[in-house]
């Protein structure tokens, strides 16, 4: 296929990414009348529109997710913006522009003075029968997010790590019983979260047991369990699965180009500005001590305003 070299006009900004953190940071690029081209690979909202019920993003509660993206993006519909269906697959300084940038796709070639990374991130799926079937109807890929749709009733977490024991921690205050389940015979979370998982009482920890399939008819009625001792396999009854083995942030198409942390994260400081003047980046992708739809667009906004100021410099 050949690539699309027009290089005929050069955006004020780029915004790599349609989630939550860069439909904000359009709405407020555009405001701030920037001339805004936005590339994602696949639709606008991201993976907000596959949230089956929203219970983080105040004023929305118990709002299906699809619902929240169709308001994000009929509100930066409001603004004047182009819009690309393309994966970024690089991103390099513009050797004709001074301090200019080119973001290459799959099919074309971009240039902009300023870009705004916000890629996201996915969770690591465990591959387990059940787990796509039931992912929105009883799997969850975060606590916080989801934890209150199961008050009184018995969880289950997967993992091993601080996140996972944070999820069994946060859990254990709005359901009845949290099993943890762990492959090996010792956790890798930090000794402190152990500690007071040990001392909470609706919480109970699993070793050296793997998840197997995830259960139910129409809706998430258990697990099957395997010791990986013994080779045995049982069911235990839960109203819901969250599975904490981490996750991935999309960004191996700008490494070597920004400064990532050892997970891949991008590092920015408070004002969304990574290490290359006139990148910034917003919401999952980048370091952070919590990724809610909130922080996403907090973020989204600041990036926007950070690259206004760094063009009005």
């Amino acid at each position: 296929m050949e690539m699309a070299t027009d290089f005929s006009r050069s955006y004020d900004c780029i915004i790599i990414g349609g989630g939550p953190a860069g439909i904000t940071a359009t709405i407020y690029a555009c405001r701030a009348g920037l001339d805004v081209l936005v590339i994602e690979k696949l639709y606008e909202g991201g993976q907000l529109a596959n949230i089956h019920k929203v219970d983080n993003y105040p004023g929305f509660c118990g709002t299906e997710g699809v619902e929240l993206t169709e308001k994000l993006i009929e509100h930066a519909h409001q603004y004047a913006y182009e819009f690309v269906n393309e994966e970024a697959t690089e991103i390099k300084k513009d050797p004709d522009l001074e301090n200019g940038f080119l973001v290459v796709t799959e099919k074309n070639i971009y240039k902009t003075k300023t870009i705004i990374i916000t890629t996201g991130a996915k969770p690591k799926k465990l591959g387990a029968k059940g787990e796509e079937k039931f992912t929105g109807r009883g799997v969850s890929f975060c606590a916080v997010c989801d934890g209150a749709f199961f008050r009184d009733k018995d969880v289950a977490v997967i993992g091993g790590g601080n996140t996972a024991a944070q999820d069994a921690l946060y859990l254990s205050r709005v359901c009845r019983k949290v099993y943890l389940v762990h492959r090996r015979d010792k956790l890798r979370a930090e000794n402190h979260f152990i500690v007071h998982m040990e001392n909470t009482p609706n919480i109970e920890i699993i070793y050296e047991t793997v998840l197997d399939e995830i259960c139910g008819k129409d809706t998430l009625e258990g697990v099957k369990l395997k010791s990986k001792k013994t080779g045995e396999k049982y069911n235990v009854s839960v109203s819901g699965v969250f599975i904490a083995t981490g996750i991935s942030p999309d960004s191996d198409f700008m490494r070597g180009f920004i400064d990532l942390d050892d997970s891949g994260f991008v590092r920015t400081d408070a004002y969304m500005r990574t290490n290359v003047p006139g990148v910034f980046a917003a919401g999952d992708v980048r370091t952070s001590p919590l990724r809610q739809i909130i922080t996403a667009s907090a973020d989204g906004a600041v990036a926007a305003d950070s690259a206004r100021a760094y063009l009005d410099r």
